[in-house]
């Protein structure tokens, strides 16, 4: 059982990652469902380790930097700053749109990187700019979910059900068969959409990132814009450039040898 405080320090770093919360000793228990004194242990742990620090004044409790650090350093090791950002920063130019990349990791995505393309007039530029990604209210969640089978697409897009689908704008999915006709739709169109769903107003399209001899998806490219210049033939001219940009960046998509080292353009089996 050596593995489960292993586990609820994770979920406590989890917790107070989560907007960078600051936190007391009671509300971290109760909310991981933990005995105060146990919750009281693996913080005086993470707080040894400098992972965690302790407000002198209030006693609660929040993460330091060590994790923001830490992370950094493996985006840049990824070589997506070196090698994608260019490529992104080209796709929000043309579109003159906010463009974003998102990569997979496990059963979701992650948005990982974003450009500003739109230079004047009515700017979007959302709150979150790096969160993980909600599936099924999202034209860079349907591209992705588009790629795989059917009942895992499901299985990963409703992980939290639709209890939130409130908090996203007035057209987003609420139902699992709507959600299966939207992942149809984006798979014969070969790009996400999504119209005033993840936020009123805005409207976005996205492709999904998969190297050219197949294979699961890498992660996704979008495009995102208000919804009163993202007109359907605005989409229409938009939606060649996202894919194209899509598979340009499967091509030099950075993934690294065993070594640590990044190599663009080249799969596992090749790399290794």
């Amino acid at each position: 059982m050596s593995h489960i405080p292993a586990e609820r320090c994770l979920g406590i770093i989890e917790l107070l990652a989560d907007g960078a919360s600051s936190l007391p000793l009671g509300e971290i228990a109760e909310r991981l469902g933990l005995p105060k004194s146990g919750a009281h242990r693996l913080l005086a742990t993470l707080v040894s380790l400098g992972w965690a620090e302790k407000d002198p004044d209030t006693s609660f409790y929040r993460l330091t930097m060590r994790l923001a650090i830490l992370g950094q350093q493996f985006y840049v090791a990824t070589g997506i700053p070196d090698i994608c950002q260019p490529l992104l920063d080209r796709l929000a130019s043309q579109s003159r749109e906010f463009a974003r990349l998102a990569v997979v990791d496990g059963h979701s995505l992650t948005w990982v990187a974003h450009a500003q393309g739109a230079t004047g007039g009515l700017v979007y530029q959302p709150s979150l700019l790096t969160s993980t990604v909600p599936l099924y209210a999202t034209a860079t969640g349907k591209a992705w979910l588009a790629t795989l089978p059917t009942e895992q697409a499901i299985q990963n897009a409703l992980r939290n059900g639709f209890q939130d689908a409130d908090k996203y704008g007035p057209n987003v999915v609420r139902s699992v068969d709507t959600l299966m006709r939207e992942i149809e739709a984006t798979a014969r169109r070969g790009f996400g959409l999504a119209v005033n769903e993840a936020e009123p107003g805005v409207t976005a399209v996205a492709a999904a990132i998969r190297p050219a001899r197949g294979g699961t998806a890498l992660g996704t490219v979008s495009v995102a814009g208000p919804s009163a210049r993202m007109t359907d033939s605005r989409v229409r001219e938009l939606a060649p450039l996202v894919m194209q940009s899509a598979s340009e960046l499967a091509s030099l998509w950075p993934l690294r040898m065993r070594s640590g080292r990044v190599i663009p353009g080249k799969d596992v089996d090749e790399a290794a």
